[in-house]
Parts: C-alpha cells; structure tokens; sequence
C-alpha cells in the first residue's frame, strides 16, 4: 500500500528525473530513505557521459554498500521514477537494500518507447522480481505515472521539451 510517505518521495523522484532531462539526460531519478524515514541519499541518471550504467539506483545501491551496516541496508527503501532495469535489480539484491516503490514499470517503459518508435534498449525490460524474487516491490503507482511519460515523451520528442 503506497503511503503519503511514499508520494512525497515518489514525488521528489519524477523532480529528480526532470532534472536530468533538463541536462540532457535520460529522465530518470532515486532516492534512498532509510528505516527511520531519513533522506539518505538521491541521483538522477548521468548516462549522456557515455557511460550507460551511471543509472541512479546502481549509484544509491554502491553508496549504500560502502556507507550502512546490512541491518541498516535491509531496512532502507529505494524510491524511483522507473522500475529497475536488470542491472540495477542485481545491485539491489546484492546488497541487500529493502523494499524498492517505484512510478512506472520496465514494461510500460517498454511499451512507450515502442509506441515512439524508439529502438529497443539492449538490455531486457524485465521485472525487479524476475531478477531478485524475494525483492519487496510497489509500483506502479498511477497517479504519477503520467508525469514520467511525460517526461521520457519530451526526451524522444525534442520539440516537446519546452512543454
């Protein structure tokens, strides 16, 4: 169940992936808040570098390693614009962090981005679950789902970038 909690931080995610969309980035935003609901830590994507794993979630799930005890990386939730991609759900698991809630799903990006006719990614669009199967998992949470296609529509349409 997605808590007011949870909105506000959902919230600050699709802010997070405006951000990098207004950098040319991918539109694409995290944040990590710990057990007891403190901010920890947030990123946006910084894929335009030309290195396409700068996703926010390896970034948070790395942090997380060198910086929280397993209890305190169990405990904590990962926040985000769009659900995991493969890479970012092992990262996940492999550290150990808790629950994932994310806004859109990897296959309603999926269907997006064909919808636009945007070339398939190189990297399967599946499930958190399908990756870490005891991953605890929210999303999508429709009524911000809305607010990210719109942002990754303004990506693969530049002339809609100032709308």
């Amino acid at each position: 169940m997605i808590s007011d909690v949870d909105l506000r931080h959902l919230r600050r995610c699709v802010e997070l992936a405006a951000q990098a969309l207004a950098v040319d980035d991918e539109p694409f935003g995290s944040v990590l808040v710990a057990g007891d609901g403190s901010v920890l830590r947030e990123d946006h994507n910084h894929v335009a570098s030309g290195d396409h794993t700068q996703h926010p979630e390896f970034a948070l799930a790395r942090w997380s390693a060198q910086h929280l005890s397993p209890e305190e990386r169990a405990a904590a939730t990962v926040y985000t614009s769009g659900e995991h991609c493969p890479m970012c759900a092992a990262a996940h698991g492999w550290v150990g962090l808790g629950r994932i809630v994310y806004v859109a799903s990897a296959a309603q990006l999926a269907a997006w981005l064909t919808e636009w006719g945007v070339p398939a990614a190189p990297v399967a669009a599946l499930p958190v679950t399908a990756i870490v199967p005891d991953a605890v998992v929210e999303g999508p949470v429709l009524e911000l789902v809305d607010d990210v296609r719109a942002l990754h529509r303004r990506l693969h349409a530049p002339s809609e970038r100032s709308g």
